[in-house]
């Protein structure tokens, strides 16, 4: 047995076996974009440790910013000594990240207390209780997170959930639709079962929020139409409804912007951020406009660990990191890499790989089964197997576990990537031929 077998039967006898495995590796050390694990192995990391590590893992301004600040003070709690390194980073992130003429943000754990905090902001802003999500959404498994969220395999048996949520379906072109109607007809259907939502399921004076990922991270990397996202801006403007984008598998970089509601010109009310804001420490935050932000009463957002000092300083320094080294031009080019092997892959198998998507580097690769026209999880899973085995992490996504996403970070050398990348045609082409 190995070392890192010996590490899966420890994880037995200690861990709940409903953690779930993304990926049956393991890690001892890490540079750039390559894992030693237990055993000695190099690894390629197109994980990231599921999106968080976009500048790469093992940056030293990081680990110095960390290693200073524990030798000052490691923990005060912002609600009860003010220090300069949570406003550095609240500073930073409005400057970076600006809502409208006036923006502030508050600092949280993770993305789904991001989500949590958004939605009672805006619960409590408005004074209505709806909320709208869609189909294929991630937003977190806390108790409002995991009722947002759509994939029964996070939630089932947690019931029951949040009250007032309401879901609607994604606004995402699939290529299967190109012979029955134009991306403008779909388009006018999206808004279309919006209004009747508003007619027929809730009605629009009880509806604090619409929350939104732009390009969804569990659900597949589908990426919401530009002309749908735009009227939706209009439409939560003219009926008092808070439009909050989840931006925490997007963001920094990872779709050649710092935001992915860049691309769409398009500025939400509040946004939710985690993953990649913190260069490896557990951080999150909700930036919004200045007067959303402060219309709530004082004591309804905070906690003891939010904007922990040594999460802040490596947040601000990883911030500081991707702008020195330009990651949006990095993400850019590694989205344009990756999109064209997937797209040779797909030439390849063209009745299997259904589908090529995503935004800048957040790109998937889709397998049906072509005989029976039914998303393949089974064969998805052997490549990622496969791909292990040769020296690769990937992890899959998707309502169906079939689709593959690439998170490798974005600051990887060419050669590394290319080498991915090939590791990966190789284990496909050996699972479907």
């Amino acid at each position: 047995m190995n070392n890192t077998d010996k590490l899966y039967e420890r994880r037995k006898k200690s861990v709940p076996n409903a953690l779930g495995i993304f990926n049956p590796s393991s890690i001892q050390s890490a540079k750039g974009a390559i894992i030693i694990d237990a055993d000695g192995r190099e690894l390629i990391d197109f994980a990231g440790g599921i999106g968080v590590n976009n500048v790469g893992h093992g940056v030293p301004e990081i680990i110095e910013a960390i290693q200073k600040q524990a030798e000052k003070f490691i923990h005060a709690s912002f609600n009860v000594s003010v220090y300069e390194q949570y406003l550095d980073l609240t500073e930073k992130l409005c400057e970076l990240l600006p809502h409208g003429e006036a923006t502030k943000a508050m600092l949280t754990l993770s993305g789904a207390e991001s989500v949590e905090n958004a939605i009672k902001i805006a619960r409590a802003v408005t004074g209505k209780s709806g909320v709208i999500c869609y189909d294929g959404s991630f937003h977190g498994r806390t108790m409002m997170a995991m009722t947002l969220t759509s994939n029964v395999k996070y939630k089932e048996g947690a019931g029951p959930y949040a009250p007032e949520v309401y879901r609607l379906e994604y606004p995402y072109y699939k290529p299967s639709m190109k012979n029955r109607m134009t991306q403008d007809e779909f388009d006018e259907l999206m808004i279309m079962k919006l209004h009747k939502t508003f007619s027929s399921t809730v009605s629009i004076s009880q509806t604090a929020a619409i929350i939104l990922e732009l390009v969804q991270g569990e659900g597949g990397f589908t990426v919401a139409s530009k002309k749908y996202v735009q009227y939706l801006r209009k439409f939560c403007t003219e009926n008092n409804i808070v439009l909050i984008f989840d931006e925490v598998q997007s963001g920094f970089g990872r779709t050649g912007k710092w935001a992915a509601y860049e691309h769409y010109e398009v500025t939400p009310d509040l946004s939710t951020w985690a993953k990649s804001m913190g260069g490896g420490m557990p951080i999150g935050a909700v930036i919004g406009k200045q007067e959303i932000m402060d219309a709530i009463k004082p004591g309804l957002i905070g906690g003891t660990y939010l904007g922990g000092p040594l999460s802040c300083v490596a947040s601000l320094a990883s911030i500081n990191y991707m702008q020195k080294n330009d990651i949006n031009a990095a993400g850019k080019k590694v989205g344009e890499i990756v999109h064209d092997k997937f797209k040779h892959i797909q030439s390849l198998y063209p009745e299997t790989i259904t589908d090529v998507r995503g935004l800048g580097a957040m790109l998937a690769i889709e397998f049906t089964n072509p005989k029976t026209g039914i998303p393949d999880g089974v064969a998805t899973k052997a490549i990622v197997d496969r791909c292990l085995a040769n020296g690769l992490i990937v992890i899959t996504s998707g309502t169906y576990g079939n689709c593959i996403r690439i998170l490798s970070p974005l600051f990887i050398e060419d050669e590394v990537l290319q080498k991915g990348l090939d590791i990966l045609e190789q284990a496909i082409k050996e699972i479907l031929s």
